[in-house]
């Protein structure tokens, strides 16, 4: 692979280089794009608590989208020297013209400014193999012996988009993540947290979570299935937040009217309310359109849906910033969904422990399976479910969300308050919106806890969540 460096270029020179040879190519009448994104990602890996795997890489890739003679194509490579754009142009050019007409095209992004978020960190962008062995050296010493496995990773991208209409853009970002595991017995304990700086992700404190949840998850009970009142943790609330986002709140869908949600309406409880922030992200979408923090359940009511240029134009709306590569066929996805926590002091938050607060992973509550925000939470509860974690998730029905999945790492009866015994993991079917709707949410935490998805970048944050029900149909093995 040819990179930036070798070429002596921008990323910014060699987007706008891409465009212009179109031009050279197939004449100012086409219409082109080019995004350009050099991304660093390091991952340090273990298991049976020892590093067994450090890799890291650094990758330059370039996307061309095209659109000639009212026929639409798209392009991709790593080789950014003359004779690689040269045939990246080349060989996109020939496939818009084997391609159908696009009626749909939406045209170019119109010139816009786009402000960089200013997050970006020289000590992750940068963070060498020993900065991420530190965290799982602490980590595995905080198991106090259980066996541990898991991973650290930093990244850093840079990227650059210009288009033939005269928009160009160019930002940096930085991600940091740990996601852990202590296991005893077969029982084990999960810790995950995801931050744009290394320097806030504790090893320590991840340790001592994952290691209480995996002791407190010995020796399960099976539980009748039936409905349940639960408190989820931030690592299942992600999982609602997830599926809410590439399945509800996604343009195309929307448009094609495969989603539930419906703007204007009073969808959610009141308690609810979500926000898709790009801080962390890079500042514009793949289309180059400015990326803005965008309000999509407001107090319950729903707002707005992610669109693209493409779902904007069917819907008769304007891009919100979330062009993706999968667009044309999977849609457009806010993938930084933020549930915003109960106000200090307010119906539906509960007091947190001073000693712990401003701990982003909680801090686990001494001789308790839960942080002292979820313990606000578990505290009022007469007899239900204590969650931690769903996976496994599948969409039954899109237009009710109805989503089937498994619990893991941790299930717990709670009685007046206390978690009392480790359960046996569940099967549920549940509609999301329906477990999320008006009159539902009994308690929502104060520290919303950001969780790593499987591709940097991405991220789902929230707060415990107290739901009046959640509908187990069985046990994992069905």
């Amino acid at each position: 692979m040819t990179g930036l460096r070798d070429a002596g270029a921008t990323e910014l020179d060699v987007a706008a280089r891409v465009v212009e040879l179109v031009h050279q190519l197939a004449g100012p009448a086409a219409e082109a794009e080019a995004i350009v994104v050099r991304h660093d990602l390091a991952l340090t890996r273990f298991a049976n608590s020892f590093i067994h795997q450090n890799v890291a890489g650094s990758q330059v890739t370039v996307r061309l989208r095209v659109h000639v003679d009212g026929r639409t194509a798209t392009g991709g490579g790593s080789l950014v020297d003359p004779d690689g754009l040269r045939a990246l142009v080349g060989r996109t050019l020939a496939a818009a013209r084997l391609c159908p007409p696009d009626p749909a095209w939406p045209g170019l992004t119109p010139p816009s400014a786009v402000h960089s978020n200013g997050l970006l960190d020289e000590a992750t962008a940068y963070a060498e193999p020993a900065d991420r062995a530190d965290r799982v050296r602490a980590f595995v010493d905080a198991v106090g012996g259980l066996e541990a496995a898991g991973y650290c990773r930093t990244s850093y991208r840079s990227g650059a988009f210009a288009n033939s209409a005269g928009q160009s853009a160019q930002g940096r970002t930085t991600e940091a993540a740990m996601d852990g595991i202590a296991r005893t017995g077969g029982a084990d304990g999960v810790a995950r947290l995801c931050a744009g700086r290394l320097d806030e992700v504790d090893g320590t404190l991840l340790g001592v979570r994952a290691a209480a949840k995996a002791r407190a998850a010995a020796d399960p009970v099976e539980l009748p299935p039936g409905r349940y009142e639960v408190v989820l943790e931030p690592a299942a609330v992600a999982d609602l937040l997830q599926n809410l986002a590439w399945s509800g709140f996604n343009g195309k869908r929307y448009v094609e009217r495969q989603s539930f949600a419906r703007p204007g309406t009073a969808q959610f409880d009141p308690a609810v309310t979500l926000v898709d922030d790009p801080t962390g992200t890079l500042p514009f979408d793949l289309e180059g359109t400015p990326r803005r923090a965008l309000t999509l359940v407001e107090a319950g009511t729903t707002r707005a849906v992610a669109h693209d240029r493409r779902s904007a134009a069917a819907a008769g709306t304007t891009s919100t910033g979330h062009g993706t590569p999968d667009g044309s066929t999977f849609g457009p996805v806010p993938s930084n969904l933020r549930l915003l926590g109960a106000p200090e002091g307010g119906p539906t938050g509960g007091a947190v422990d001073p000693a712990t607060d401003g701990d982003p992973t909680g801090g686990p509550v001494p001789g308790a399976v839960v942080d002292a925000d979820t313990a606000a939470l578990v505290a009022p509860m007469t007899r239900g479910l204590l969650v931690s974690d769903f996976w496994y998730t599948r969409v039954l029905d899109p237009l009710s969300l109805v989503i089937t999945g498994l619990t893991r790492n941790g299930v717990w009866l709670v009685e007046d308050g206390v978690p009392v015994r480790a359960v046996r993991n569940f099967r549920f079917t549940e509609s999301y919106p329906r477990a999320l709707g008006p009159g539902t949410v009994l308690g929502l935490g104060r520290r919303p806890v950001r969780q790593p998805d499987r591709t940097d970048g991405d991220w789902w944050e929230g707060p415990p969540l107290r739901l009046a029900s959640w509908n187990f149909t069985g046990g994992a093995s069905g």
